[in-house]
């Protein structure tokens, strides 16, 4: 599977993921063809590009459960969208008590892990899809941790509402500016959000209160200057994990994302910010090293997860393929040294020969 933009698709390419419209109606299955048609609207979308699928790679599996997660989070990001822009140019809300509700139903009352997959983002949207999964990923955590109804509505709001000062800065303020000044430009934002968010939610100061004490502890971990004497309140305590977590593993047109063990690795090494409860709770929330994953390890070795490790979620145990060892990185006294550098990029090593490719090389047909 590979990402190619949209100005880079061509016809008889298969589609890696399904296509969904803003009232979640399936456009394109999965491991269909791409047509004129199809490319027409994907660019009339939007979409700055897709996943297709290599030309001899099967389609993935996915389970149903999977598929829905697809179609909710495109529904829930047209729908976040209008909702912040409505707060921007009506000072009220409309619709978010049902963008919480739905929210709440699909993911708040959950038995069993989800695998969370993220969507690419670009420019255009990315505010408004780092909303949405930092309100599902705070529901799954939320629950996890039996947190009271109320603080459970007052941080999946949060989670929707937080980063409303960025879809506020004109686009003149961002045309041209490095990536350093565009973030110092985002951070400044926040303020005049936050405004407004006091603004709208007025009769419940919690709101503001979650985004702010998230924002604050976010930017004293990156300037080295964490005061964890602060007591923060439950939603900001989980709304801070799903944040880090969620931004580090995102895929944007610009820059590789963290794999999540990168991710879950920097939340456990920094637990005066990452409240250990939360970052269980996430644990307990989604898959991480799901058998079938392909692995790392700090020997440099590649390997298979074949078994996960629920108590100490990094040191499953692996099948080193140079080996064909089975290896239980839970022994520390065996292995005390040997551990999960990444996740694999590639699933696989096999090579994809395409025409030009045994043109190149003399073979025909």
């Amino acid at each position: 599977m590979k990402f190619v933009s949209t100005e880079q698709l061509k016809t008889g390419m298969r589609i890696a993921r399904p296509i969904y419209n803003k009232k979640g109606v399936l456009l394109y299955e999965r491991d269909s063809k791409l047509t004129d048609a199809a490319i027409n609207s994907i660019k009339n979308f939007g979409l700055i590009g897709i996943f297709i699928l290599e030309p001899a790679e099967p389609c993935p599996p996915m389970s149903d459960e999977d598929i829905e997660f697809e179609r909710f989070q495109t529904v829930q990001v047209y729908a976040i969208e209008e909702e912040l822009r409505e707060i921007v140019n009506s000072k009220r809300t409309r619709k978010i008590d049902q963008i919480v509700a739905a929210i709440v139903k699909n993911y708040g009352h959950l038995s069993h892990k989800i695998n969370f997959t993220q969507n690419l983002r670009s420019k255009e949207d990315f505010v408004y899809k780092h909303s949405l999964n930092v309100a599902i990923l705070s529901t799954l955590m939320c629950h996890r941790m039996n947190v009271s109804v109320e603080d459970f509505n007052d941080c999946i709001t949060a989670c929707i509402v937080h980063d409303l000062g960025k879809i506020m800065i004109p686009e003149s303020l961002l045309k041209g500016e490095d990536e350093e000044s565009l973030e110092r430009i985002y951070e400044t934002s926040q303020t005049t959000g936050f405004d407004f968010i006091e603004t709208v939610f007025s009769s419940n100061p919690n709101i503001r209160r979650i985004c702010q004490q998230t924002q604050r502890t976010l930017q004293e971990l990156k300037y080295g200057e964490v005061n964890d004497k602060i007591k923060l309140v439950t939603g900001a305590r989980v709304m801070i994990v799903a944040e880090v977590y969620d931004s580090m593993t995102a895929m944007s047109a610009v820059g590789d994302p963290r794999s999540e063990v990168v991710a879950l690795r920097h939340l456990y090494e920094h637990p005066e910010v990452f409240h250990p409860k939360a970052v269980e709770a996430l644990v307990e929330s989604i898959n991480f090293l799901a058998p079938g994953t392909s692995v790392e390890l700090t020997s440099g070795e590649k390997a298979l997860v074949i078994s996960v490790n629920s108590y100490d979620i990094l040191h499953p145990m692996v099948l080193v393929f140079n080996t064909n060892e089975i290896i239980d990185l839970s022994d520390r006294n065996m292995y005390d040294d040997l551990e999960i550098a990444d996740i694999m990029k590639t699933m696989d090593n096999r090579y994809i020969m395409d025409e030009d490719t045994l043109k190149k090389y003399g073979i025909s047909k």
